[in-house]
């Protein structure tokens, strides 16, 4: 089975993902925008989620996370928490 490791931000509306992921494009940090915006736990690791299989997140975010390339800044992915930039680490 698949597995990944993936970081994420998450904010409540796309506006503000879409500021973001300009930022983190033109070279901010992935891990310190995590720590200074994202309203998930995860933002005290840089977005850090481990590692995990499909189906153990919600549909759009796997979609995206077992599909897209690694290492890119992807996004802004909408699901039932809110906006998500999302930059797999790992993929195998």
């Amino acid at each position: 089975m698949a597995t990944a490791t993936a970081r994420h931000i998450l904010v409540s509306t796309e506006a503000e993902c879409l500021k973001l992921k300009s930022d983190i494009e033109a070279g901010a940090d992935f891990g310190a925008v995590a720590k200074a915006n994202s309203s998930c736990p995860s933002r005290m690791q840089g977005g850090d989620l481990g590692a995990f299989t499909p189906g153990q997140m919600v549909r759009e975010f796997d979609e995206v996370v077992f599909s897209g390339p690694v290492g890119q800044c992807l996004g802004p992915v909408k699901t039932q928490f809110g906006y998500h930039l999302i930059e797999i680490t790992k993929r195998w």
